[in-house]
């Protein structure tokens, strides 16, 4: 098993998305160039979503486009519909991303239809991000609760993370998308879900609502999981998530991995700097334990 973990930096559009103030361009750009630099190799930089629904990624295409790329860097974007796909490789993405749910609730709250719908959506989506030699990834949500519904029966996330992975998704994120999971469950969800998606396609994505992510991330990776979503600073949280505050934070991960001798490539006080204008602007403070303790000491 690889002693390496590889993390997606999600805060570019995971993270800013639920902020209330939108960012310029110029700003995205630069805070996307400083994670690159700090070693962060996968990072999330927008969604090619209709503004009105997510005016804070509304420049989604000026972002990519205005981006001085890394060697080694894959620059991805989340691409729900074809309008989106479409504009995404136009710009310059490497890699796309779709986003599905275990939840019929949340399914039609975020996208306004049902799985089954969603799923026929999806098709085409990715057979022309395939037919553009551009890979598809795969997002479930609300693998562990949603805030519509309450909980979602372990058989639905393993039969969309099953559907997606058939129709060509090459990896599948699953995402606690109110951050209710236990250590337990996390086990019992890997378990199911690997023997459908193969282990080294899996990652996860937890929220820290309930102060688990951690916890959740180390039991993952205890039962073979090697990529794992954060944002940097804990950014931002689902717009369409009530109280589901709060991703992981990329520096409490990689100050945990460091601890256990696992490689990330990230140096842990570039990354720590890179997420600082963007904090200023937003007149935030990090939801980072790691990032308050190394900024203050």
């Amino acid at each position: 098993m690889s002693n390496a973990v590889s993390i997606v930096e999600v805060g570019p559009r995971d993270g800013l998305q639920n902020e209330a103030t939108s960012l310029t361009t110029t700003a995205k750009v630069q805070f996307i160039e400083a994670l690159a630099q700090a070693g962060c190799k996968r990072i999330e930089v927008g969604s090619f979503v209709s503004p009105k629904w997510v005016p804070q990624m509304a420049n989604s295409d000026e972002v990519l486009t205005q981006i001085h790329r890394k060697l080694g860097v894959t620059y991805s974007a989340l691409t729900p519909n074809m309008q989106g796909v479409i504009q995404a490789i136009a710009s310059g993405a490497d890699e796309v991303a779709i986003f599905g749910a275990a939840s019929e609730a949340f399914t039609q709250k975020n996208i306004n239809c049902s799985i089954a719908e969603s799923i026929n959506r999806f098709t085409p989506v990715i057979a022309y991000a395939q037919a553009h030699s551009i890979p598809v990834r795969g997002y479930v949500s609300t693998v562990m609760g949603c805030p519509y519904s309450g909980n979602v029966p372990l058989k639905d996330v393993v039969n969309i993370a099953a559907q997606l992975y058939q129709l060509g998704c090459y990896e599948i994120s699953l995402g606690d998308t109110i951050g209710v999971g236990s250590p337990t469950q996390t086990n019992t969800l890997i378990t199911a879900v690997s023997d459908v998606v193969p282990i080294a396609n899996l990652a996860v994505h937890f929220h820290n609502t309930y102060g688990q992510a951690l916890a959740n991330v180390l039991t993952a990776i205890n039962a073979g999981v090697r990529i794992v979503d954060t944002s940097a600073a804990g950014l931002g949280g689902c717009p369409y998530a009530h109280g589901a505050s709060g991703n992981l934070a990329t520096e409490d991960l990689v100050y945990m991995l460091n601890g256990m001798g696992m490689a990330t490539g990230i140096d842990l006080p570039a990354l720590i700097a890179a997420s600082k204008p963007i904090l200023q602007t937003l007149n935030i403070r990090p939801a980072s334990a790691v990032n308050l303790a190394m900024s203050q000491s």
